[in-house]
């Protein structure tokens, strides 16, 4: 796999704060864009990431991480459509989570243990994306991202202030 590590864009920063531009394209700089997304991804250790994670204003996000049943699911979504479970068939799972884009701190985020997620392939073909587990948190995670809106926004103020003090503290004693 090819492609080239960007920065991730931390939280304050505008496009990480807005929703983020349709895709039009599906072309070869559609294609450099998400191969430059696994290689941020995996550089600064991630399981997803949204393009505005790395200053692009586009809806795409790249995702690799397991399942509920700890299968490897790696892909790219373009233009998602997220599907949550509702009613009787909706439950729970507040697991700690955490975002490139808010380095080091991790809190717990109630999110549904299951999501799916409509959008294209970088080709421009449909695709259809059902996650259980870590997968169902990443697609709800990334899909949050492009629609302008962190994991620390679903904190309470007191949690939020929590994570971004924690946040001040690691990149000052990086220093």
């Amino acid at each position: 796999m090819g492609g080239r590590a960007r920065p991730i864009t931390l939280v304050g920063t505008d496009v990480l704060h807005r929703p983020c531009r349709e895709v039009t394209e599906f072309d070869a700089a559609l294609a450099a864009l998400t191969e430059d997304m696994f290689a941020s991804m995996y550089e600064a250790n991630g399981v997803g990431l949204a393009a505005n994670q790395i200053g692009v204003d586009l809806r795409v996000f790249v995702y690799d991480c397991p399942d509920g049943d700890d299968v490897a699911q790696k892909g790219v979504v373009v233009n998602p459509t997220l599907v949550l479970p509702e009613g009787d068939a909706r439950r729970l799972d507040d697991g700690e989570e955490g975002c490139l884009s808010v380095p080091g701190p991790h809190a717990r985020v109630a999110r549904p243990d299951r999501a799916t997620c409509h959008g294209f392939d970088v080709t421009g073909a449909p695709v259809t994306v059902e996650g259980t587990g870590v997968l169902a948190r990443c697609l709800q995670h990334e899909t949050d991202h492009l629609d302008g809106k962190l994991y620390i926004d679903r904190l309470s103020k007191r949690e939020r202030k929590r994570v971004l003090d924690e946040m001040e503290e690691l990149r000052a004693a990086r220093s």
